[in-house]
């Protein structure tokens, strides 16, 4: 065991793709310390008994529908994770539950289920929306596969390419939908942006996946960060992070929530979706010249991501206010 000695330990459990199974390292490279310290906290994913627990975007299971069968040709239930265990023993005040996917409206009914059964094991329940118990922005969580340690001493990389957007070719909500013609409206106008994700259209002239968002963010000036959803006060993904900790401009279309916790100069506004944002995207990455201007306003925003939003900050903070 790699515990910390006098450190709150915080374990925890997630529904979210990519972290079922936890890994053991989760967020220990988002801390300048080894074993996932930071402060008076320590992050161990898999702790079997943690002073703490974060369930971090957890769906938990859904109750078997009553009455669509008869009952002999009623399915059996699929087996349900045994919460006890998953709990670990953490009392309810110490149990935390962070909501990290947006309010789309296609998720709504599903999220209102969550927090109602959140609120019946956790002391503190949050998400990204209004309707949320208490309704707050995700705390930061980052991909671009470089240690808090480099992040935080790394100046510009050399930039030798305009534009980039990591996408996916997601269309199952409406959103998606839109984000996807916008692409195709981006690849027709022909503007020199190198495109790279997973399961796009084979009608997009896409680079491909990356294993590591650095290698196709670094080397440029601006990236596209579009979220998925921009219609309140409170999403803000790490769309915008990984940009600007790659010493990007982004060119960023979302909600208000990052006016509120970003320096106004470190990013730019994509005004919307259409003809009009094309227009935009053309204009800004004629030149480099406004990432030239904008490289104070992009340092300060790095190091409110680093040491401020950064999850690991928000969990110590929330310790010491609640202990």
């Amino acid at each position: 065991m790699v515990q910390s000695p006098g450190k709150q330990t915080i374990g925890m459990v997630s529904s979210y793709v990519g972290l079922n199974p936890c890994p053991a390292d989760w967020l220990w490279p988002q801390s300048p310390h080894p074993f996932g310290v930071w402060q008076g906290v320590q992050m161990l994913a898999r702790s079997p008994r943690p002073d703490w627990l974060l369930l971090y975007q957890y769906s938990f299971p859904k109750p078997p529908a009553s009455g669509k069968f008869p009952f002999f040709q009623r399915p059996a239930p699929s087996p349900s994770p045994d919460l006890t265990t998953l709990l670990r023993g953490v009392p309810q005040e110490r149990t935390i539950f962070l909501m990290r996917e947006p309010p789309l409206e296609e998720m709504i009914t599903k999220h209102q289920r969550i927090y109602q059964k959140a609120g019946q094991y956790c002391g503190y329940v949050s998400g990204p929306e209004d309707f949320a118990p208490v309704p707050d922005y995700m705390p930061a969580i980052w991909y671009v596969g470089v240690s808090f340690r480099e992040l935080d001493a790394l100046p510009p990389p050399a930039k030798t390419k305009t534009c980039s957007w990591i996408t996916s070719g997601i269309d199952r909500t409406e959103n998606h939908r839109k984000r996807l013609a916008f692409l195709h409206q981006l690849q027709e106008a022909e503007l020199g942006i190198d495109f790279y994700g997973r399961d796009l259209p084979e009608t997009v002239a896409a680079i491909g996946p990356v294993g590591n968002k650095w290698s196709a963010m670094a080397p440029y000036f601006y990236n596209l960060a579009i979220e998925n959803y921009g219609d309140n006060a409170w999403y803000v993904s790490e769309k915008l992070w990984d940009a600007l900790l790659a010493w990007c401009l982004p060119i960023y279309y979302g909600g208000a929530a990052a006016d509120k916790l970003l320096p106004p100069e470190s990013f730019l506004r994509l005004p919307s979706l259409d003809e009009k944002g094309i227009a935009y995207v053309q204009e800004v990455t004629a030149s480099p010249d406004l990432w030239q201007e904008r490289r104070g306003a992009i340092a300060e925003a790095r190091q409110i991501i680093l040491h401020k939003l950064n999850l690991l900050n928000w969990l110590s903070e929330f310790v010491e206010r609640s202990s």
